[in-house]
This record gives structure tokens, C-alpha cells and sequence, in this order.
């Protein structure tokens, strides 16, 4: 009685799904309706052409982003984005956390924005939008100057405070030594 009943559920299953495709592989305009990203690297790979400045970002972040984080940056626990102290310490309460003080490389920054934000809404800011927000948020943190454009180039090159806190692996004394980088 067990063995039929299992029998009519697997065909049941297989049923169920041939009619929804299940398991068929999909087509290259498919995949193209996606629009998957590539991911951004440390070192830079990944990010498109385009450049930010923070006056631009600034007016961008207070239609897009004031909503959600605050007028400037300082948010609720766990959606701040700008705080103090420069970096974290073990004593440091997560709710401190923030970009200046927490993310080790600015371009996972750019990565982020550019999947995520705004709340509701991800994906829909262009490469040029998120560049001026990366340079805002850059600036609020007191990472980089008001004057200084962010760009393909001169973003990987941003040294972020919390890059020190990236604990080297013991034996072979690198920084992610299972992540191999093409």
C-alpha cells in the first residue's frame, strides 16, 4: 500500500512538473532578461564606466535614500550609514556599524547600492546615480574629500578604515585563501 502511494506521488510529481517546465534549461534571451550584473571585485573589476561627485549625490541620496536612512546617514540600528568611531573595535556595538567604519572595500559599496537600493525599488538607479551616492556616502563617512570625483578608477584605490580588521587566515596567511581570483 506504501509502495503505490509513493509510485502516485512521484508520478504526480513528474506530472506537475512537465507542465511547468521544472528542470527545463532556459534560453540565452532568458538569461538576457535578468540583466544579471557582475559582481564588483576589491580591485575593481566589474564596475562601469561612469563618474560621481558628492554634490550630486547628496541631492540624489535626499530623494532616494533620506526616507529610509535618515537626512544624514544616521538611520536606526542596522540601516545607518554613517557613524563614529573610525573603525570598529571589539567593544563597538553592531547598531554603530556603518560604511566609514564596517565595509573593507568601497567598490562592495558600489555592488551594493547598485543591487539593492532604493528599498522597493532595486535596480532602478543608473551606474551614474549610484557613482554620485557612493561619493556622498564616501564623503559623509570622512573617507574622501568633497572635491574628489569617484570613477572606474579611482574607487578601487579608496582605502576604507575597517580594511585593517580583515583577519588574515593562520596557516596561509591571506585574506580569504579559499577565494581564487581569475
Amino acid at each position: 500500500m506504501v509502495k503505490r502511494v509513493l509510485v502516485l506521488l512521484a508520478l504526480l510529481g513528474l506530472a506537475v512538473g512537465a507542465r511547468y517546465n521544472l528542470g527545463t534549461p532556459i534560453s540565452e534571451e532568458l538569461v538576457a532578461q535578468y540583466d544579471l550584473r557582475p559582481a564588483v571585485l576589491p580591485d575593481g573589476r566589474g564596475l562601469p564606466p561612469g563618474e560621481g561627485k558628492v554634490e550630486e549625490g547628496e541631492r540624489i541620496y535626499a530623494e532616494k535614500c533620506a526616507s529610509c536612512h535618515g537626512a544624514r546617514g544616521e538611520g536606526y540600528p542596522f540601516n545607518r550609514l554613517v557613524a563614529e568611531p573610525f573603525p570598529i573595535t571589539p567593544a563597538t556595538e553592531p547598531a554603530e556599524f556603518a560604511i566609514g567604519n564596517y565595509w573593507q572595500y568601497a567598490t562592495t559599496l558600489y555592488d551594493y547600492i547598485r543591487r539593492a537600493m532604493p528599498f522597493g525599488a532595486a535596480g532602478t538607479l543608473t551606474n551614474e546615480e549610484v557613482y554620485h551616492l557612493v561619493a556622498f556616502l564616501l564623503y559623509m563617512n570622512g573617507i574622501i574629500d568633497a572635491h574628489e570625483p569617484i570613477n572606474q578608477k579611482t574607487l578601487p584605490q579608496v582605502k576604507m578604515p575597517a580594511r585593517e580588521l580583515l583577519e588574515l587566515d593562520p596557516e596561509t596567511k591571506r585574506r580569504f585563501p579559499w577565494l581564487t581570483l581569475p
